[in-house]
C-alpha cells in the first residue's frame, strides 16, 4: 500500500523522525516502555510520546548492568541509550510493571542523564474502589510533574485537545481491525504491525490524520472470496520482537486478532472528552484489557482471550512470548487450559528481537497450520 511509506519510514529510521520533529516544533521527545503511560497528558504538554522498542543492536554495554537473563526489549533499550542513540529523548516515563523493568528505571534513572524522569507506581489490583481512588492520584501527580519538569501549564483545554486527538487515533486504529477481523486479505498484518509501531512514535496529531484516509480506502474496497487460510488469534507481548507476522501468514494463518501491548491493549477503550478529564483518564487505563503485570480478577486474561476468540471466529491461538518475560509466562498454563477447555489448540513460541529462530517458526507454524 502506498499510503503505508510514511510509517515504513519511520519505522526504518524512528531516531531521525524525532530528531527532526524537535528541530521543527522546538518539543520535547518523552519516551516510554508501557502502553500503560498516559500519553494524553504527555500530548497535552506539548512533548511527543515516544515508545521506545530497541533497536536490536548487539549487546556491549548494557550487560555490566543486568543480568543476563532479562528480557531483550530492556537490555537492548539500556544498550541503546547508553550508546547515545536515544539522545534525542528529554525524558522517560516508567509505569509501574514488570520487576525488569522497575529496576530498569534506578539504572537508567542514575547512568543515562535524561533531564526529565519519572516513575508512575499505578495500582496493581484494579478491580477495588480504591485502586481507581490511587489511580486518579497518580495521573494528577504526573500532571503536576510534567509542569514542573517540563516547565510548562497544562491547562485543562490542552488536556481535552490532546485526548480528542488520541480518541481519533483510538477509532481510527480500531477500524483497521474490523477490516483485517472481516476480511484478511484486504491489510495483511505486517502492514498492521507497521502502522502501530509508527503510530507510537509518531507526532498524534499527523497520526490521526494519516490513519483516517487509510482506514476509509480499506473499507470501501469489495470483500474478496472467504479466506482458505486460518483464522488465528495471538497473544503475548511482541514489543520489540521481529516481523513474525509475514511467517505466520506465509504458513497459511490469517492473523484476525491480538492481545498484545503493541496491538489491541494500546488502543481499546476510549476517553471521555467531558468532566474531570484526569478521572477519565484514569477510568481508561484501569477498565482497559489488563496486561500481566496487572490484576484485574483470577481469570479476567483468559475470559478476554476466550471472548475474542469467539468474537473473531478464529480456529487457533499462536503465544508469542519475549524470552524471559515472567508475567506472560506465568499467566500462560491457565489460559491455555481455559481455551483448551474451549476446543481451541494453541502453540507457544519464545522469541527474542534480535533472532535466528524463523526457521523454527516458520517450521511449527506450518504444523500448527497443518493440525488446524
Amino acid at each position: 500500500m502506498e499510503s503505508l511509506s510514511l510509517f515504513h519510514e519511520i519505522n526504518a529510521k524512528p531516531d531521525e523522525y524525532a530528531a527532526k520533529w524537535k528541530t521543527e516544533t522546538g518539543g520535547k521527545v518523552i519516551g516510554n516502555f508501557c502502553s500503560y503511560t498516559p500519553e494524553e497528558l504527555i500530548t497535552a504538554s506539548g512533548a511527543l510520546p515516544f515508545r521506545i522498542l530497541g533497536t536490536g543492536a548487539d549487546i556491549s554495554k548494557a550487560d555490566a548492568y543486568l543480568q543476563s537473563y532479562s528480557c531483550s526489549l530492556v537490555r537492548g533499550a539500556l544498550e541503546d541509550a547508553l550508546a547515545g542513540r536515544l539522545d534525542f529523548l528529554d525524558g522517560t516515563v516508567f509505569p509501574h510493571t514488570c520487576d525488569s523493568i522497575q529496576r530498569l528505571s534506578d539504572i537508567w534513572r542514575m547512568n543515562t542523564g535524561f533531564p526529565f524522569h519519572a516513575d508512575l507506581v499505578m495500582p496493581v489490583k484494579l478491580d477495588t474502589e480504591s485502586a481507581g481512588e490511587y489511580m486518579v492520584s497518580v495521573i494528577r501527580k504526573f500532571r503536576k510533574d510534567l509542569e514542573k519538569g517540563l516547565g510548562i501549564e497544562i491547562t485543562d483545554d490542552m488536556l481535552k485537545d490532546a485526548i480528542v486527538t488520541s480518541n481519533r487515533v483510538r477509532k481510527n486504529l480500531s477500524r483497521l481491525y474490523a477490516v483485517r477481523k472481516q476480511n484478511p486479505e484486504l491489510i495483511n498484518s505486517s502492514d498492521l504491525h507497521t502502522i502501530f509501531r509508527a503510530a507510537m512514535l509518531m507526532d498524534r496529531k499527523q497520526l490521526a490524520d494519516s490513519l483516517e484516509p487509510i482506514a476509509a480506502s480499506l473499507e470501501s474496497k469489495t470483500a474478496t472470496a472467504a479466506t482458505k487460510k486460518k483464522r488465528v488469534v495471538l497473544s503475548g507481548g511482541l514489543c520489540s520482537m521481529p516481523d513474525v507476522y509475514k511467517v505466520i501468514e506465509a504458513s497459511g494463518g490469517a492473523i484476525v486478532w491480538d492481545d498484545f501491548c503493541t496491538g489491541s491493549r494500546y488502543f481499546e477503550g476510549f476517553i471521555d472528552e467531558n468532566g474531570d478529564l484526569e478521572k477519565n483518564i484514569a477510568e481508561k487505563y484501569m477498565e482497559r484489557v489488563a496486561c500481566p503485570a496487572k490484576h484485574s480478577g483470577i481469570f479476567s486474561r483468559g475470559e478476554y482471550l476466550v471472548e475474542k476468540i469467539r468474537e473473531n471466529n478464529a480456529d487457533g491461538v499462536i503465544f508469542v512470548f519475549l524470552k524471559f518475560c515472567d508475567p506472560h509466562s506465568f499467566d500462560y498454563p491457565y489460559m491455555k487450559e481455559m481455551i483448551e477447555k474451549e476446543g481451541i489448540p494453541s502453540m507457544l513460541f519464545e522469541i527474542e528481537d534480535k533472532s535466528s529462530s524463523e526457521g523454527q517458526l516458520k517450521t511449527r507454524c506450518e504444523a500448527f497450520m497443518e493440525m488446524l
